[in-house]
């Protein structure tokens, strides 16, 4: 027990008698010392007495897409942080090609009387989806949130990273160290956060290098999925328009464009120079590391909970876009551009 205790103080920043009042429920503890200490026994993995569990609030829903790409499963562990310690379950409920479609987790998670809803990537990202379905929700008393994209049509708070700046900041790096020939790689044109990167990136490739901006979509904007693959596939049909350098809507894309490099003999980043999106768990020790345009994201799930809560509450917030400012993180993948291309 007093290793036990000690372990904890440590952790916590606390003495050991004031570990003790905490888990006895004894008085005289300040509201975030005892927070301190509650968030010290669950990282050490001791179980919370009995008198210390918080009576949850009930259930929130959490619905995102698959979780293969690592940005998602990092953006649910803050949101379900931050609602465990508003005394909330988190319910996550995950879509997989041919599983359930968003409109089905939605009846689940409605039916069983979920307080809120957050959705991070769903159909409000999709311009041509019917927007009908959450006002339908809405109709329903259910309070939400959404996460990573936009639509003027769906009366609700929106949660984003600045995707058009996210690009701008790829551009002005690529164009600083001396690349000419830079391409786009990312999803699908029907999506928000997709169109908003092209309108970042056609502007900054035009106030640095002067281009078309005709030339720039037909020529050096690739669409393909958010997949390894998908980057592959992508990077290789911008490498053979002598490209020197790409920028990739996603982290998972930006590992296919290195692999498409290399399997062309190149190497990253002294023939291509490779950017990506999301600085997303683990990216920073790839071979090279990936520099990244980092996505704000525990500011935007906290956000997003903080947001969700007060209309929970009854205190809705604004009907509006929060957007958050990216930031560039550079590594060890983008370089000066080669004089010449053998």
């Amino acid at each position: 027990m007093t290793t036990r205790l000690s372990d904890i103080a440590a952790q916590a920043g606390v003495s050991e008698a004031t570990v003790s009042r905490v888990l006895n429920g004894k008085p005289g503890v300040a509201a975030t010392t005892r927070q301190s200490v509650l968030a010290a026994l669950d990282v050490l993995g001791y179980e919370r007495p009995v008198r210390l569990r918080q009576r949850s609030e009930g259930l929130v829903g959490l619905i995102t897409p698959e979780l293969e790409n690592p940005i998602f499963p990092a953006l649910a562990q803050v949101i379900g942080q931050a609602l465990t310690r508003q005394g909330y379950t988190p319910v996550l409920a995950t879509q997989t090609p041919g599983g359930s479609t968003e409109d089905e987790l939605t009846e689940m998670l409605v039916d069983r009387g979920v307080a809120g809803i957050i959705y991070v990537s769903g159909l409000h990202a999709d311009t041509t989806a019917d927007m009908q379905r959450y006002e339908r929700l809405r109709a329903q008393g259910v309070p939400f949130v959404l996460v990573d994209g936009f639509s003027p049509k769906v009366q609700a708070p929106f949660i984003s990273p600045d995707d058009r700046a996210a690009t701008t900041l790829a551009v002005t790096h690529l164009v600083s160290l001396g690349h000419t020939r830079i391409g786009l790689a990312l999803g699908p044109k029907r999506f928000v956060p997709v169109q908003r990167k092209i309108d970042g990136f056609v502007r900054a490739m035009q106030d640095h290098l002067g281009l078309d901006p005709a030339t720039i979509e037909s020529e050096l904007v690739q669409h393909s999925l958010y997949t390894l693959e998908g980057g592959q596939a992508a990077a290789t049909a911008l490498i053979e328009r002598d490209c020197t350098a790409v920028v990739c809507a996603s982290d998972m894309m930006a590992l296919g464009a290195i692999r498409a490099a290399r399997q062309r003999g190149l190497e990253v980043p002294k023939d291509v120079s490779v950017v990506g999106f999301d600085d997303s768990p683990l990216i920073a020790f790839t071979d090279p590391p990936l520099t990244t345009v980092r996505k704000p994201v525990p500011a935007m799930g906290q956000a997003a909970v903080r947001t969700l809560l007060e209309e929970i509450g009854g205190t809705p917030a604004p009907h509006s876009e929060f957007v958050f400012m990216p930031e560039l993180v550079v590594r060890g993948s983008t370089a000066s551009a080669p004089g010449n291309r053998s």
